[in-house]
């Protein structure tokens, strides 16, 4: 398992604790560590601060979910209800305030471990010529880096995870931009138009982006077939 936090009396104290009760513990300061350990370590189950340097751990936990279903208890200071409701959102699996007892952190552990099932996706994906590392962010095309805006990444990690789904122009325009922004239909026009650019993709004819008129946008699961219909 993984033990994030910035403080490093906490990390000793749970990672010490949680070892006498025969756990394999690695520990990570911030949540960039964190995400380099995780796709190479075989970690089962992820205890995460929210108030990281660097990233936060609002973030990190949905990096973490884009390509894995690992369990992740949040262990934090912040009791405030939205801090709760926005780690669940991200994919947190359950939340434990600060100061808290090893008991009741290993009774959740337990629980969650119960809970949860489904087995780890990848970290990269492939579509022939394109490879995606969902873990690092990382996008190749023909071996060659594609630069992304962080906007036309979330659009692209949104696809690659849901291949062969129609994704409605409200859930993509919500998933890159949040909420507040379900009807500007525009803005989601002009960034697949970038993203196509930048992948080489010709609308006309294909091979990643179908357009769904109307409707929304679908990723072509394999280049040379059309997608099966399903709806997110």
């Amino acid at each position: 398992m993984l033990v994030v936090d910035d403080d490093p009396q906490i990390l000793r104290a749970v990672r010490t604790s949680l070892q006498g009760h025969s756990y394999d513990v690695l520990t990570a300061g911030n949540g960039e560590t964190a995400l380099d350990l995780l796709p190479d370590a075989g970690v089962d189950l992820v205890v995460l601060d929210l108030g990281l340097p660097g990233i936060h751990g609002h973030e990190v936990i949905e990096r973490i979910r884009s390509w894995s279903d690992v369990p992740i208890i949040v262990l934090s200071v912040m009791d405030g209800q939205r801090d709760k409701v926005e780690a669940f959102e991200a994919g947190a699996d359950d939340y434990v305030t600060k100061p808290f007892g090893m008991p009741e952190l290993l009774a959740r552990m337990r629980a969650v471990r119960r809970r949860v099932e489904g087995e780890k996706r990848s970290p990269i994906v492939r579509f022939r010529e394109l490879v995606v590392d969902l873990s690092r962010q990382l996008v190749l095309l023909d071996g060659e880096a594609v630069h992304l805006t962080p906007t036309e990444y979330r659009l692209l990690e949104a696809f690659v995870t849901n291949p062969g789904k129609l994704l409605t122009h409200r859930w993509l325009l919500q998933r890159a931009w949040g909420s507040g922004y379900a009807t500007e239909h525009q803005y989601l026009r002009v960034f697949i138009r970038q993203l196509r650019a930048k992948l080489s993709d010709d609308p006309a004819r294909p091979r990643f982006i179908v357009t769904e008129a109307g409707l929304g946008y679908r990723w072509k699961p394999d280049p040379d077939r059309d997608p099966p219909a399903a709806v997110s």
